[in-house]
């Protein structure tokens, strides 16, 4: 996870490197470390990333290229298509499935319902923290669901894709034989995510980053410890 994580950041920053120099949100982020330095994190997270799969098993290894075209492939996603927060979604979705092969070894239902829940998870709130750079987008000839639906059309269709994520939780959930415990903890993620919504319609830069930090935060945290009570109760 550090690995991909690191390799998929600092390859994000290459992408970008002179777009990111001209939006003011994020102009400062090329002064953090230079091109040739960005460079060799990245290609030694990816190396180690690969090398790190090859001691869990033989099929997260054989995967493991794919995984880094998707984490890597989403940065170039919004020089063509409108659809580049959902293959965000899709590059962080490959994660729970991975996690799930790298304990077992094999392939199973739950892991892909997970995976359709943190899609349209990601997809939406990335839609919302997208509506900062509404302008820059539309400058540099970028593409986005904010910059094809217009930011009142794009927070709507974030929070339809959070209604399917909540969705895609309890079928988790379900196929994954969990129990009352973390039923009960969606109505706290849905909360999250509702509040979310309410930040964001405020359009203001403070209350989009609360919304995309905390709220997101809150979402994780509670999916996590309530997965593992619901464990250990039974």
């Amino acid at each position: 996870m550090v690995f991909a994580q690191t390799a998929a950041m600092t390859f994000n920053r290459l992408a970008d490197w002179e777009i990111d120099q001209r939006n003011p949100r994020t102009a400062a982020r090329h002064t953090l470390v230079s091109r040739k330095s960005a460079l060799t994190v990245c290609i030694v997270s990816a190396g180690l990333f690969v090398a790190t799969t090859a001691w869990i098993n033989p099929l997260c290894l054989a995967l493991s290229p794919v995984a880094l075209i998707l984490i890597f492939g989403y940065s170039l996603t919004k020089r063509f298509t409108s659809g580049a927060q959902f293959f965000l979604g899709l590059a962080l979705s490959a994660a729970p499935v991975g996690a799930w092969l790298a304990v077992t070894g094999s392939f199973a239902p739950p892991p892909f319902a997970l995976a359709f829940a943190v899609l349209c998870w990601v997809a939406g709130f990335d839609m919302i923290y997208a509506t900062q750079d509404y302008e820059i987008d539309r400058r540099e000839g970028l593409h986005s669901m904010v910059v094809l639906l217009g930011i009142p059309g794009a927070l709507s269709a974030a929070q339809g894709l959070h209604v399917l994520a909540l969705g895609g939780f309890a079928a988790f959930g379900v196929l994954a034989r969990l129990g009352p415990i973390y039923h009960a903890s969606l109505v706290f993620v849905a909360g999250a995510m509702f509040y979310e919504h309410l930040l964001a319609r405020r359009g203001e830069v403070g209350a989009i980053n609360k919304a995309f930090f905390q709220a997101n935060a809150a979402v994780s945290l509670v999916f996590v410890l309530s997965t593992l009570a619901d464990r250990l109760s039974n």
